[in-house]
């Protein structure tokens, strides 16, 4: 008798405490309020997304842009004309990713960083941002073009500032803030009415602003486009902005994209400075990148 009342007694002070552990449990938890997958693809079309690379992945990224639909059948739409990117990225941390690239436009190879500054939060910061730099090499170049050519000359660098942000679980929106240094500048060309030949350099330091979207129309399928705005091309540059609209597909371990573009360049100075089609005239390419995750 005298042990049942001695457990009655314990009873209460018991599921006291047990209270007490739950409460102290749920003040010490850490809420997760990350908003993560605003963009599914590394790249929203031709700028590169906020997306990166998890810790210890690594992505072999297939980007294929054929030439011109705008000759039809004389070079089946572009078939004939095709430009490859190979690129490999591995994820060093969560926050990290370096990747290497080598594309057959103008022969270049590239390597960049991209890094994760700060993510968007429930009820907390707005956005995410994330750096990324780039350098490559154009080795397509040659002396008799340049005469005094040398190494440095064949060197760009870019700078982005990407910031985007999940507004709810379809769309999502990308700013993308672009510095770019040419050693050696692109040039335009304009022949006059005489056969004379005019040349014109953009300067070396050049600004953009990159807008991009994508808005989710189902659970594997979204929508995406991108626009890149020159800021200070010259008046008289033979290129135009670039404007690219396309489809992402999510199969499994890779991300599918399919798009059209006026830029056939796929590395950032490229189709930032040198999209070369007009899509009032018909003259943009068909294109697409394949995302492997090993």
């Amino acid at each position: 008798m005298k042990k049942i009342i001695f457990l009655l007694f314990l009873l209460p002070l018991s599921l006291f405490s047990q209270e007490d552990l739950l409460n102290n449990l749920e003040n010490e938890a850490e809420i997760d309020k990350t908003v993560i997958a605003a963009f599914k693809g590394l790249k929203v079309v031709n700028f590169e997304s906020t997306k990166l690379a998890s810790k210890n992945d690594f992505y072999f990224v297939v980007a294929h842009r054929f030439g011109s639909v705008k000759n039809g059948f004389d070079d089946f739409f572009g078939l004939d004309n095709a430009v490859t990117q190979l690129k490999f990225i591995y994820g060093f941390t969560d926050w990290l990713n370096i990747g290497i690239a080598r594309s057959s436009f103008q022969k270049k190879y590239g390597i960049h960083a991209k890094y994760q500054l700060i993510t968007q939060e429930r009820d907390g910061f707005p956005v995410t941002l994330v750096g990324y730099n780039l350098a490559t090499i154009n080795s397509s170049l040659e002396r008799d073009q340049y005469a005094n050519l040398e190494f440095s000359d064949r060197l760009t660098y870019t700078s982005q500032l990407l910031v985007s942000r999940k507004f709810n679980e379809s769309f999502s929106f990308l700013l993308a803030p672009t510095y770019i240094h040419e050693n050696l500048a692109t040039r335009s060309r304009k022949v006059l009415a005489d056969g004379t030949t005019l040349n014109y350099d953009e300067d070396h330091n050049q600004f953009a602003l990159g807008l991009g979207g994508r808005y989710k129309i189902s659970t594997r399928v979204s929508i995406n486009a991108d626009y890149g705005l020159h800021l200070n091309r010259n008046e008289n540059s033979n290129f135009r902005n670039p404007l690219s609209v396309g489809v992402d597909i999510e199969t499994g371990g890779h991300v599918f994209q399919m798009h059209f573009t006026n830029a056939q360049a796929m590395f950032e100075e490229g189709y930032i400075i040198q999209g070369q089609g007009d899509w009032s005239d018909g003259d943009f390419f068909f294109g697409f990148n394949i995302s492997r995750v090993f």
